[in-house]
C-alpha cells in the first residue's frame, strides 16, 4: 500500500486542474514551483487524474499540445540527472539517511554501470548518473575488500548471537566486545555496538526491587570500616554482602552471598527458605573454607538487617577474627557493590522468568553463581572473570617473590 499524500484531494485536484489549464505551455517542474511541491507529485497527479478520465477507445497516449512541454522538461531533467532527483523530486539525496547506513543506493549504481559499460561505455553512463569515472574504478579496486569486509561483519554478527545466547540473553555490547577480543578479534567496541543495534541484539535491563532489609535497631553499633569504598589491592582484606529474595510458586528462597571486594569473586553463600540467622552464618562458614581458613584480620561490610546484627552471627566472625563492618540504614550506596552483584543476578538469571520448583531453582542459582565465578566477564576487573583475575593476581605475587 502506498504512502498516504500529505495533500487533501482537494488541493490535488486543483493542481491538475492548474496544470491542465496552461495547455502544455509550461512544464511540470515550473508549475510544480509555483505551487509549492515537486514536479514528480504533479506529473503523478496528472497521470492518475488523466487515466480516470480517459474516454473509451483513447490509447491514453499524450495530446499533440502536451508532448512538445514533456519532452523539453524530461530533456532539462536528463542534462540535471542527479542534482535535479535529489533535490526536486523527493528522492533520496547523496549522503541522505536512506544513502548512508550501508551504501546500498550507491552500491548498485556502481553495479549498473558495470552491467552496462559494454554497451554505453564507463564515460558516458557516469556522465548521465552524475558520478566520477574516478569513484567507479576506485570501488571495482576496493570490491574484494568491501566483499571481505561484509562477510567477516556476517560471521562476526553469527558469534555475537553465539555469545547472546550462550549467556542467556543477558550481556550487553561491553561483555559481548569482551568476549570477542578474548576470542582473539580485533574489533572494537563501537563496531559491536552498531552490529548489535543494526540486529537487534540487546540484552537485559534492569526491573526495581523491594526492599527486604529488617533493621534491628536495640542491637550494639558496628562502625563503618569501608566508608563507600569498593577497592581492594590484595585478597581476603575486604568482604561485603547482603540477602535478596526469589519468588518461587507463592512462597521464597532467600540467598545470602559473600564477596571478595579484591577480584569480586562470591567466595561464599547459602540458599533457604527462611531468613534466620543461620541463613548468613552458613555463607560465612562456606568463605572461610573456601579461603582456607586464612581470613583472620578481614573485613566484612553488610547492610544492618537483622541477621547480620545477631548475636550467633557475631560469635561466627569473632571465632574466625573477621572484623565486622556496617554501613548506614537505608542507603544502599553504603553496600553499592553487592547491591550491584544482586541487580545482575536479577537481570540476567532471575527477571521474566516464573519458578515453581525449590529445588530446581537452587540449581539454577547454584549453576550462575558458579559461572558468574568462572565466566562471567566483570567491567570492574578489565572484563576478566574473577577465577581469572585471582589468578592473574596469585600469579603476579608468585612472582614478584621469586624475583
Amino acid at each position: 500500500m502506498g504512502r498516504k499524500s500529505p495533500y487533501p484531494e482537494e488541493f490535488r485536484n486543483d493542481a491538475v486542474a492548474l496544470y491542465r489549464a496552461t495547455g502544455g505551455k509550461r512544464t511540470y517542474a515550473a508549475a510544480a514551483a509555483d505551487l509549492g511541491m515537486t514536479a514528480e507529485s504533479l506529473r503523478t497527479w496528472v497521470r492518475k487524474a488523466g487515466a480516470r478520465a480517459l474516454p473509451e477507445g483513447h490509447d491514453g497516449g499524450v495530446s499533440a499540445a502536451e508532448e512538445p512541454a514533456r519532452l523539453r522538461e524530461e530533456n532539462a531533467r536528463l542534462l540535471k540527472a542527479e542534482p535535479g532527483v535529489a533535490a526536486g523530486a523527493r528522492d533520496p539525496a547523496p549522503g541522505s539517511h536512506l544513502c548512508r547506513p550501508g551504501g546500498e543506493v550507491r552500491s548498485r549504481r556502481w553495479a549498473s554501470i558495470s552491467d552496462n559499460r559494454a554497451d554505453f561505455g564507463v564515460k558516458r553512463i557516469c556522465r548521465v548518473l552524475g558520478v566520477s569515472r574516478a569513484g567507479y574504478y576506485r570501488h571495482l579496486a576496493t570490491e574484494e575488500a568491501c566483499a571481505t569486509r561484509r562477510a567477516e561483519e556476517k560471521r562476526t554478527v553469527a558469534e555475537i548471537w553465539g555469545i547472546h545466547a550462550e549467556h542467556g540473553g543477558a550481556h550487553g555490547a561491553p561483555r559481548i566486545h569482551a568476549e570477542l577480543r578474548a576470542r582473539g578479534h580485533r574489533i572494537n567496541r563501537k563496531c559491536v555496538s552498531r552490529l548489535m543495534r543494526i540486529h537487534q541484539i540487546v540484552g537485559r535491563h534492569l526491573r526495581r526491587k523491594k526492599r527486604t532489609t529488617i533493621t534491628d535497631r536495640t542491637a550494639a553499633p558496628v562502625p563503618d570500616l569501608v566508608m563507600r569504598d569498593f577497592t581492594a589491592d590484595t585478597l581476603n582484606t575486604r568482604w561485603c554482602g547482603d540477602i535478596t529474595y526469589i519468588a518461587v510458586g507463592s512462597t521464597w528462597l532467600y540467598l545470602a552471598t559473600v564477596i571478595d571486594i579484591c577480584s569480586r569473586k562470591v567466595v561464599g553463600w547459602s540458599i533457604a527458605d527462611h531468613m534466620r540467622t543461620s541463613l548468613v552464618t552458613d555463607a560465612i562458614e562456606m568463605a572461610v573454607a573456601a579461603r582456607g581458613g586464612r581470613v583472620r584480620g578481614v573485613v566484612f561490610h553488610t547492610d544492618r538487617g537483622a541477621q547480620y546484627n545477631a548475636t550467633a552471627f557475631a560469635d561466627v566472625c569473632l571465632r574466625h577474627g573477621i572484623r565486622r563492618s556496617m554501613g548506614r540504614v537505608g542507603s544502599s550506596y553504603d553496600n553499592a557493590l553487592a547491591e550491584s552483584f544482586f541487580q545482575g543476578l536479577e537481570r540476567e538469571l532471575l527477571h521474566g522468568r516464573r519458578w515453581t520448583s525449590k529445588a530446581q531453582t537452587r540449581l539454577e542459582l547454584f549453576r550462575w553463581l558458579s559461572y558468574y565465578n568462572r565466566r562471567r566477564r566483570h567491567s570492574a576487573l578489565g572484563y576478566r572473570t574473577p577465577a581469572e583475575f585471582e589468578q592473574q593476581l596469585i600469579t603476579t605475587r608468585e612472582l614478584s617473590l621469586v624475583a
